[in-house]
């Protein structure tokens, strides 16, 4: 679980684009969504095949 830790004085819109920043980079919003919706193996094997070309 991604956190950040508000800095004394900070504004809350500066923490959450700091939040955002952190979730972006460790790729949790697009796992997120991503697993929104249940996908078939079958499904993903071909979208990666898809990817690769």
């Amino acid at each position: 679980m991604s956190e950040i830790r508000s800095r004394k004085g900070e504004p809350v819109d500066r923490a959450l684009r700091r939040l955002k920043k952190k979730l972006d980079k460790e790729g949790t919003m697009k796992e997120l969504r991503n697993r929104r919706h249940y996908e078939k193996p079958s499904e993903v094997n071909r979208r990666k095949k898809r990817r690769s070309h």
